[in-house]
């Protein structure tokens, strides 16, 4: 039987390309959370997950990578999360809800942001239902600040916060290239942290994930600006468009229960380039995980 599942929380906004209608035969769930109430530079993340669904009529369903096709694949667009404007803690606690109820489903949630503070909610529900999370992180960024203008909860201190449900030592973060002497510092004491590399360090470290629930978080700014203007903080000396992919494809194998990708803002990229890589990335990741 098919149905949809009854969340009250979710609103229907478009459907990734190819997108069933069955929930129940559906292995892989796309989920957008609109939220980008503390970014710190540059907003309009929350018009991410529509964006990255409308260009990806635009990509073939077929992926030369790995020889594989969405039409062979069951895979369910809930739509958006309902998130009230300004309250980030309430927003979080209905992701995090909606994201306990896929998991408890069997579903592979895959987030489509929004700002990067979702992924907190995200793992947070991932560390409950899979115990020995890790967390593979790719960004610009470090985000560990232990808070940001006074505030715990923002896309600057995420990472610290997830460190905190899942431990430093399950935390593995890849391609950083900004943050304050002290986030470095702690990184460095704390996390598994390769800073300005990416494919490098994700080669060698992938038997020790082999046997590891592990959890994707990808934030867009990993990519350099050349490639992925669209974004709130652009960061230079980024990874290219084909390196993300290819680390994505490297994961293959590897037990990943979830994924988000997020801060894709689409209106400062006319060229939909950011929108369109994005895209990729997620026909990729189901056709991976699904």
């Amino acid at each position: 039987m098919q149905h949809k599942p009854s969340m009250p929380l979710l609103e229907r906004r478009g459907l990734f390309m190819g997108a069933c209608e069955s929930y129940d035969e559906a292995k892989v769930v796309i989920l957008g959370a609109p939220m980008d109430f503390t970014v710190s530079f540059r907003p309009g993340t929350r018009l991410g997950p529509g964006r990255v669904r409308d260009v990806s009529v635009g990509l073939e369903e077929y992926s030369p990578y790995l020889d594989r096709d969405l039409a062979e694949y069951c895979y369910y667009d809930a739509g958006d999360i309902v998130m009230p404007m300004g309250h980030a803690g309430e927003s979080l606690r209905r992701l995090e809800s909606v994201i306990k109820k896929l998991l408890e489903d069997g579903k592979f949630p895959l987030v489509l942001g929004g700002e990067h503070l979702i992924t907190q909610a995200c793992v947070r529900a991932a560390a409950v239902k899979y115990p020995g999370l890790v967390v593979l992180h790719f960004d610009a960024h470090a985000d560990l600040r232990e808070d940001y203008l006074g505030e715990v909860l923002s896309h600057a201190t995420v990472m610290r916060r997830v460190v905190e449900i899942v431990g430093g030592k399950n935390v593995f973060q890849f391609g950083i290239r900004s943050g304050t002497r002290d986030e470095y510092a702690f990184a460095r004491q704390n996390t598994n942290f390769f800073p300005f590399e990416l494919l490098g360090p994700l080669r060698k470290n992938l038997p020790l994930l082999r046997n590891c629930p592990v959890y994707v978080s990808l934030d867009i700014d990993v990519v350099d600006p050349a490639f992925a203007p669209g974004t709130g903080t652009p960061e230079p000396g980024g990874c290219m468009a084909a390196e993300i992919i290819e680390a994505v494809h490297l994961l293959q194998g590897l037990n990943v229960v979830g994924m988000d990708l997020v801060e894709v803002c689409p209106v400062y990229d006319q060229s939909e380039r950011t929108s369109l890589l994005a895209a990729k990335l997620v026909r990729e990741s189901i056709l991976l995980f699904g």
